[in-house]
């Protein structure tokens, strides 16, 4: 009797697992719509006046969120120092970082025109990762931008981008490596912190 019970409990769970992939969005499916939806904000006439500029990163910083996961990045980012880093401490890397490169990038989506975003590839890089190619195209030029993937809990999400063959990961983690050789992970933090404004 019990060998039956944890026999259906066993079909049961690979069962739902099998299903939260089947109903998981394809990974290219997913990033288009976000980068969709953030081209709504940008391109609404209502958000375009300087003084609507707070409320226009605020609603394209919240999609960026929700399809972004900073954990990975993070992670992917200290490589091996990850856990040189208490829970505490990882925790509030993440959110750092994610304002960091929310400082670095909002700048430069509030200057977006009529620039068009064309995805031209989808690979899969293992079961549960996959890269998304696509490209802005101006009237002046075209930018590759490839996103790296990870599907957790049913949702593809974005962990690394790389613009014209530059990796956001392996950039800062080249930084971020050769900080703590020279520090702990509290004065790394701190550094981090200054650089969002929040030392």
């Amino acid at each position: 009797m019990r060998r039956n019970v944890r026999g259906v409990c066993f079909i049961f769970m690979v069962s739902l697992l099998f299903q939260l992939q089947a109903n998981a969005a394809a990974p290219m499916d997913a990033v288009q719509k976000q980068i969709n939806m953030v081209l709504d904000v940008l391109r609404n006439p209502e958000l375009k006046a300087e003084s609507a500029k707070e409320r226009r990163k605020e609603r394209v910083w919240s999609i960026i969120e929700r399809g972004f996961d900073f954990d990975e990045l993070s992670k992917r980012i200290l490589s091996r120092n990850w856990k040189k880093l208490n829970p505490d401490q990882q925790k509030e890397f993440s959110l750092l970082i994610g304002r960091l490169l929310g400082n670095i990038y909002m700048e430069r989506l509030m200057k977006f025109t009529n620039e068009k975003v064309v995805f031209t590839k989808e690979s899969m890089l293992s079961e549960k990762r996959a890269e998304v190619q696509s490209k802005i195209i101006s009237q002046s030029k075209e930018i590759p931008l490839h996103y790296k993937m990870i599907l957790k809990n049913g949702e593809w999400k974005v962990y690394d981008l790389k613009i014209e063959g530059v990796s956001l990961v392996r950039n800062y983690r080249s930084q971020f490596k050769k900080i703590l050789k020279k520090n702990s992970p509290d004065k790394m933090l701190q550094i981090l912190r200054e650089k969002v404004g929040q030392g």
